[in-house]
């Protein structure tokens, strides 16, 4: 058992060191950012969606904080490449603490889910730009 959670909090640490997919996009769909104020850390979500506009063909994210905000963001940004808009909004804090793999203290879930959050915040907002714009169209 220790040396799994050793495994994994050496993949916190890479990512934490190492982050996949830091900066910012080109030209993102979406952009959205948002903070944890108990803890300062503060993480920018880019999006970029395939032509199907479901579908998320890229992910870049930057940020300020902890070692598990910013490790999450690493890993969710790797992990949602591929997957599609409603798949991030079923996601929940138990997907992200399995994909981080360690037993989060109530204290750190918010560290932990911030970039989740941010990415399906900022989801919601472009989606309901979207159906501002049909609807305007429509009219």
């Amino acid at each position: 058992m220790a040396l799994g959670s050793d495994m994994y909090r050496q993949q916190i640490l890479d990512h934490y060191k190492n982050p996949r997919n830091y900066g910012e996009l080109e030209d993102p769909t979406f952009t959205h950012i948002g903070e944890n104020p108990m803890c300062g850390d503060e993480i920018r979500i880019d999006v970029k969606l395939a032509d199907d506009e479901e579908t998320i063909q890229q992910v870049a994210f930057t940020g300020d904080g902890c070692a598990i905000s910013q490790a999450s963001a690493s890993m969710l940004s790797s992990d949602l490449q591929g997957k599609t808009i409603a798949e991030l909004q079923e996601m929940d804090r138990d997907d992200i603490i399995d994909m981080l793999g360690v037993d989060i203290s109530p204290m750190r879930v918010k560290c932990a889910v911030l970039a989740e959050k941010v990415a399906q915040d900022g989801a919601e907002i472009y989606q309901g730009e979207l159906e501002k714009a049909k609807t305007t169209t429509e009219d």
